[in-house]
């Protein structure tokens, strides 16, 4: 392979993920950029970027079945498809299932909504449907998918069909993947759950998941992972029709990014670094997933996640009002 991936000492340490037995790295990849996320992305370009990643010493996975109506999946799995199982962990999601198990290699976007199913049968169904994408014979991990208007469905139906399935070795760990904090930090009071994934609640724009949900987690031992670190694209580049949440950013939040861009360079920081080390400053989160459409874009998470940043910029950073 052409791209050479940096190298570091850094984004590759290994830890425990909670209480559950498993290793991540401190630093993940996220797939729905290679499904297709906001632009479409070759067969190639993904399967350099899974293979890239690994050659990096990232050992942490994320995927799910609505990344690309599959396509991430699939294009995980074939990244994947040489190496041992138990080098690596791997986590997907359940609670939608996609209307055809056929990626469209071609184009990255989805024919149709899937249809939404938190049962037993739809949770084992997911998973079944997961692993034939992938060509794997499990997953680690199993994340509940934005139950936002679905929650007694995910707490009564899905959360006991997985923890069953984990009983009977199906899977090592049991998690809830959102971008809000109010029921992820319900699952952690109320259920054994071992993870929570949660986007863009814990940024250097919305600290939101601080108030309740990290506190708990930390007394629980329940394993953050934070995605979205970026907040859909504005903590990356904030002057470029930026995102977030995955639409148009307000103009507010705009130049608040922008304020919060200018305090770091006086450090010699980079925004991304800030953004992509940040979620490290709370001792509940675990590991920080991003996703990248290239080699090089994996090459530039790594690096931003291994720029060194002075204890009191931070530190200043946190008396700071933007």
């Amino acid at each position: 392979m052409s791209d050479k991936v940096l190298g570091s000492e850094q984004h590759n340490e290994s830890v425990n993920f909670g209480s559950t037995g498993l290793k991540v790295t401190k630093l993940g990849l996220g797939t729905a950029p290679i499904g297709g996320l906001f632009t479409d992305v070759s067969s190639v370009d993904a399967e350099n970027v899974v293979k890239c990643a690994w050659e990096a010493g990232i050992r942490y996975f994320d995927t799910a079945p609505l990344y690309g109506a599959g396509l991430a999946e699939s294009r995980l799995g074939s990244g994947l498809n040489s190496i041992s199982l138990s080098q690596l962990t791997v986590s997907s999601k359940v609670g939608k299932l996609l209307s055809s198990n056929i990626c469209d290699v071609e184009k990255s976007r989805s024919t149709g909504d899937p249809l939404v199913d938190y049962s037993e049968y739809g949770v084992r169904k997911s998973l079944e449907d997961s692993l034939s994408r992938m060509n794997r014979d499990y997953v680690d991990i199993l994340y509940i998918h934005d139950p936002d208007d679905y929650v007694s469905e995910a707490l009564t139906l899905a959360y006991p069909a997985l923890a069953k399935m984990k009983s009977e070795g199906l899977i090592k760990a049991i998690g809830v993947g959102m971008n809000q904090s109010e029921v992820p930090y319900k699952f952690v009071q109320e259920t054994e759950i071992d993870a929570v994934l949660i986007a863009g609640r814990y940024t250097l724009l919305d600290q939101g998941a601080a108030e309740n949900l990290l506190p708990a987690a930390l007394t629980k031992g329940v394993a953050i992972v934070v995605g979205g670190v970026y907040n859909s694209g504005i903590l990356a580049d904030p002057d470029n029709a930026p995102k977030f949440n995955y639409a148009d950013a307000p103009i507010e939040l705009v130049a608040k990014a922008r304020k919060i861009r200018d305090f770091f360079a006086q450090w010699d920081v980079p925004l991304t670094a800030a953004a992509i080390q940040f979620p490290f400053r709370h001792p509940a989160v675990t590991t920080v997933l991003t996703g990248a459409r290239s080699v090089g874009e994996l090459n530039a998470n790594i690096s931003a996640f291994n720029h060194s940043i002075p204890e009191e910029c931070w530190q200043k950073f946190e008396t700071m009002s933007f």
